[in-house]
């Protein structure tokens, strides 16, 4: 039993920042990628942002040099650093882990709401 506990959305003015963390529980072994996906009303789930094992990282267009995805292996924990948010950005925000091919887990989603 694996278990993704988010936590650190909230309401933010337009111009701030948030940091998103998620930690995972459970039989866990390994854990390869771990990542960021968001989903605003009406729209389809997003890629937001991944990081490998050993640390290299891939972003959507949309957040570059904006947000920043880090992980501590130690504690299979992931963490979205949010800064210059837009409400663009105002969405559901889910963590996601591989722990091999064809085997991932999500977290139950924690709500980014960026007001104007």
């Amino acid at each position: 039993q694996v278990q993704l506990v988010e936590s650190g959305g909230g309401l933010v003015q337009a111009g701030g920042s948030l940091r998103l963390s998620c930690a995972a529980s459970g039989s866990i072994f390994r854990i390869n990628d771990m990542g960021w996906y968001r989903q605003a009303p009406g729209k389809q789930r997003e890629l937001v942002a991944t990081i490998t094992s050993v640390g290299m990282t891939n972003y959507a267009d949309s957040v570059k040099g904006r947000f920043t995805i880090s992980r501590d292996n130690g504690k299979n924990t992931v963490y979205l650093q949010m800064n210059s948010l837009n409400p663009e950005d105002t969405a559901v925000y889910y963590c996601n882990i591989i722990v091999r091919r064809g085997l991932s887990y999500w977290g139950q989603g924690t709500q980014v709401t960026v007001s104007s």
